[in-house]
C-alpha cells in the first residue's frame, strides 16, 4: 500500500444532522473513487461505515468511523460521524483530528439543531468547511429554500459551487460553476457515470449569475483579486480556483455541492474540491502543550521531527481486543516500534500498523505526519493519550469529556451475567468515555450513566450483542435523605439478662437540626464519668448505624447533631455492644418527636431549543415543580434555565423531543437538597416501604 506525505494528504470529517445522509455520501466517495467494489447502501446495511450490528439495525450511525480513498494521486482520510445528539461527543472527537468538516445538510429539511451544533464545533477551532446539500433526488428538495435556511444561520458566506440538474424525481446531475459544465447522470442505476456537456439552456441564464456571483464572492475577500476583478471585469478559472482556496482556508467563504448520495449523482465535482479547496496537515498546524510549562503551542506536520501520535479513538473488539485509532502528528511511524506514552508514563510496543476501511483494515510498513491510522493490542493506551519517542517534549490536550445527563439502574437476568457486567462496561467505557458506571452507595443499584436515553439502550444492546451480558433497564431510584425540622431529648436503654452476664448500656442524648449540606454532628457532652469513655464511640456508632437505615422511608438521615447528655452503666453488664444497641434506641425514641421530613435532590437545568418552542418548554418545566431562573437568547435558539427536581426529570428527554421536534437539547447537574412538598412525600415514602414489603402507615 502507497504511504502518503502529508501535503498529499486531506483529513476530513462528515458532520452533520441524523439522516441528512453523511454515511451514503461516505459510501459514494469510496466507490467512486474505486476504494471498494460495490455501492454500498444505509438501508440494506451495506455500507462500509456502519458495520457494528446496532448500527445496522437501527440505520443510523452510533460512533465515529474512519476511512480512506485516492483520489488525485491525495489520500483523503474520512471520518463518518454520528448525527444524533446523544451521540455529539463523536463528532467532535472526529473533528479533533481534521483539518477540514464536510457539513452535510438534507436538502428538504435545510438548517437542523445539530447542524448548527457541529458548525458550532468546526467554529471554535475556525476549521474551513464545506456545504454538502444532499438527497435532492426526495420530495420536496429545494436549493432555494435550504440555501435560505443556511445562510439565515450561518451567513451570506456560503456560496454554491454546483447546481443542481433538475430537483426531485427529476435531478439528474448538477452544473459545475468552477468550469461552466453540466454533469449529466445517468439514472437508470448508481454508477455514477456521466457525461460533461454544455449547460442546458433553461438554466443558463441561473449558472451565469450563479458563477458571477460566486467570482464577486471570492474577489471580496482578496484584495489583490478585487483590484484585477475591476480591471478585468472578471476572474480566469485558475485565478478563481486559487482564491476559493485562499478563502475557504480562512474561512471567509463555504463552498456549497449539491448532491444525492443515493442515486451517486454529484459526487465527482466534490471529490475534486476536496482535493483543490481543502488544506493539508501542512496548513494547519496541530495544537500541543509543551511538556512540563504546560505552555500551549502548534506543531506543523514535519516527517523529519521525532515521532508524535495523538489517540483519538479507541474500539473494543470482542475478538481482537483494543484497537487504538491514532494520527501521527509529527515524525513517521514505523511497525514493530517502541513508544513512550507520556500521558501514562509507560512503554508501549506498537505492533503492526493498519489502515481503517470501516471494518476492513489493510496492514502498512509505516505512516507519516499527518496521516492517520490504528494498532491492536496496546496494553495501557487509553483515548486521549500522547505516545511518542523519548526525545519528544511535546504532548497533545487530551478530551473533555460532557458529564452524563440520564442515568437507569441495570439488573442482570442472571448469575453469569452479573459475573461478567463489570468487566464488559469497563470495555465499552474505554471505547465510549461518555458513558459511566457504578453503584449508587445509597440506593446500593448498579447505574449506567449517559448523554441520553438512546445512548444507554445501545450501551445495552452492545454489552448482549458483543459481550453476551443481558441486563434489565428500569429508571434509578431517587436518591432521596431524611433530615429532622424540630430539636428533642430522647432515652434510650437496652437491658438484657441472660444469665451469667447480662448486657446493660443506657444514654441520654439531645437532637437538634444542621443548615442543609452539614450531614452529621456528634458531641460529648458527658460529665462525672456517667459513661465510660470507651463506650461513647459505641453509642455514636449505633446512631451512625441506625441514621443510615433512616426513618421514614428507609433513606439516610442527614443535616442533624446529636449530643450525649447522660447515661449510665453497669460494672458487669456494660459493653460496645449494649451501648451501640443503646444509642440506635435513642435514635429511633429522638426521630419519634424531631419531626423527621424528606429531602430530594434539586438539579441545575438548562434547555436548548428552537426560539418558537420555549413558551411551552417554560410551561412544562414549571409543571414539573422547577423554578425558572433566566433565559438568553441565542440567535434562532433560547437558553432556559432552571432548577428542577430530579424526579421530575427522569423521563424529560422524550417529552423535549416531543415538543421540539428532536431540535433541542439538555444538560443538567446536581445543585442541592430541598423538602420534599408535603403532598407528595407520603407517596415516596409508601412506594419506599412497599419496595421493602413493610406495611404502610397513613401519615398524620
Amino acid at each position: 500500500m502507497k504511504v502518503f506525505d502529508a501535503p498529499s494528504i486531506r483529513n476530513i470529517a462528515l458532520v452533520g444532522h441524523g439522516g441528512a445522509g453523511k454515511t451514503q455520501l461516505t459510501a459514494a466517495m469510496l466507490f467512486d473513487a474505486g476504494s471498494v467494489n460495490r455501492l454500498g447502501k444505509v438501508d440494506e446495511g451495506t455500507s462500509p461505515t456502519d458495520y457494528d450490528e446496532e448500527e445496522i439495525a437501527r440505520q443510523h450511525t452510533l460512533s465515529a468511523t474512519p476511512a480512506w480513498l485516492e483520489w488525485q494521486k491525495t489520500r483523503i482520510n474520512l471520518i463518518d460521524t454520528p448525527g444524533f445528539g446523544n451521540f455529539l461527543s463523536d463528532a467532535a472527537v472526529g473533528l479533533r483530528v481534521v483539518e477540514a468538516a464536510v457539513v452535510v445538510v438534507d436538502a428538504v429539511a435545510g438548517v437542523e439543531v445539530q447542524t448548527e451544533k457541529v458548525w458550532s464545533l468546526a467554529s471554535e477551532t475556525g476549521q474551513p468547511r464545506v456545504v454538502v446539500l444532499n438527497r435532492f433526488d426526495r420530495e420536496r428538495a429545494s436549493l432555494e429554500r435550504s440555501l435560505g435556511s443556511l445562510r439565515e444561520t450561518f451567513g451570506r458566506t456560503i456560496v454554491p459551487v454546483t447546481l443542481p440538474l433538475g430537483e426531485e424525481k427529476q435531478f439528474r446531475g448538477v452544473v459545475n460553476l468552477l468550469t461552466m459544465k453540466a454533469l449529466t447522470y445517468e439514472t437508470s442505476g448508481d454508477s455514477g457515470t456521466f457525461v460533461e456537456g454544455e449547460i442546458p439552456p433553461e438554466l443558463a441564464a441561473t449558472a451565469k449569475d450563479a458563477r458571477e456571483a460566486l467570482v464577486e464572492m471570492v474577489a471580496e475577500a482578496d484584495d489583490a483579486l478585487m483590484e484585477r476583478f475591476f480591471e478585468e471585469g472578471a476572474l480566469t478559472d485558475e485565478e478563481l480556483v486559487s482564491g476559493l482556496r485562499a478563502s475557504v482556508h480562512s474561512g471567509k467563504l463555504v463552498p456549497l455541492f449539491t448532491t444525492s448520495a443515493l442515486l451517486n449523482i454529484g459526487i465527482h465535482p466534490l471529490l475534486d474540491a476536496l482535493v483543490s479547496l481543502l488544506p493539508s496537515p501542512v496548513d494547519r498546524p496541530f495544537p500541543a502543550v509543551e511538556r512540563g510549562s504546560g505552555s500551549t503551542t502548534q506543531v506543523s506536520a514535519a516527517a523529519d521531527s521525532p515521532c508524535r501520535i495523538f489517540v483519538w479513538k479507541t474500539v473494543a473488539d470482542p475478538f481482537a481486543g483494543r484497537i487504538t485509532l491514532f494520527r501521527v502528528v509529527t515524525g513517521t511511524l514505523r511497525a514493530d516500534s517502541t513508544l513512550e506514552n507520556l500521558t501514562r508514563d509507560t512503554q508501549e510496543r506498537v505492533g503492526h500498523l493498519l489502515v481503517p476501511q470501516g471494518k476492513q483494515t489493510t496492514q502498512v510498513s509505516e505512516l507519516r505526519a499527518g496521516d492517520l491510522g490504528a494498532v491492536a493490542k496496546l496494553k495501557e493506551t487509553q483515548t486521549g493519550d500522547t505516545l511518542a519517542e523519548k526525545s519528544a517534549d511535546l504532548m497533545f490536550p487530551s478530551f473533555k469529556w460532557p458529564e452524563p445527563l440520564l442515568s437507569y439502574a441495570v439488573e442482570p437476568k442472571s448469575r453469569a451475567d452479573e459475573e461478567k457486567i463489570s468487566s464488559a462496561l469497563h470495555r465499552l467505557q474505554e471505547e465510549d468515555p461518555t458513558i459511566q458506571s457504578g453503584r449508587d452507595p445509597q440506593t446500593k443499584e448498579l447505574l449506567i450513566s449517559g448523554q441520553g436515553q438512546m445512548h444507554i439502550e445501545v450501551t445495552v444492546a452492545k454489552l448482549k450483542r458483543r459481550f453476551g451480558v443481558d441486563v434489565n433497564l428500569k429508571l434509578p431510584r431517587i436518591p432521596y435523605l431524611e433530615t429532622i425540622t424540630a430539636a428533642t431529648e430522647a432515652h434510650g436503654r437496652h437491658k438484657k439478662q441472660t444469665g451469667g452476664h447480662g448486657q446493660f448500656g443506657d444514654c441520654k442524648i439531645r437532637v437538634e437540626p444542621l443548615a442543609r449540606g452539614e450531614d452529621f454532628a456528634f458531641v460529648n457532652d458527658i460529665f462525672g464519668g456517667a459513661i465510660p469513655r470507651q463506650f461513647i464511640p459505641a453509642v455514636e456508632k449505633g446512631i451512625q448505624d441506625a441514621r443510615v437505615k433512616g426513618y421514614l422511608a428507609g433513606y439516610p438521615m442527614v443535616d442533624f447533631r446529636v449530643t450525649l447528655v447522660d447515661g449510665q452503666f453497669h460494672q458487669v453488664d456494660s459493653n460496645e455492644l449494649s451501648f451501640k444497641v443503646a444509642g440506635a434506641l435513642a435514635f429511633k425514641d429522638a426521630m419519634a418527636r424531631a419531626r423527621p421530613t424528606l429531602l430530594e435532590p434539586i438539579m441545575n437545568v438548562e434547555v436548548y431549543s428552537p426560539n418558537e418552542y420555549a413558551g411551552d418548554l417554560m410551561g412544562d418545566l414549571n409543571s414539573r415543580r422547577g423554578r425558572i431562573s433566566g433565559m438568553e437568547a441565542r440567535g434562532t435558539m433560547t437558553v432556559i434555565r432552571a432548577q428542577v427536581p430530579m424526579a421530575e426529570m427522569l423521563t424529560y428527554e422524550q417529552t423535549l423531543t416531543s415538543f421540539t421536534g428532536g431540535r433541542g437539547s439538555y444538560s443538567m447537574a446536581f445543585s442541592h437538597h430541598e423538602e420534599v412538598p408535603a403532598h407528595l412525600r407520603q407517596k415516596v415514602i409508601a412506594t419506599a416501604k412497599a419496595e421493602r414489603g413493610e406495611v404502610v402507615e397513613e401519615e398524620v
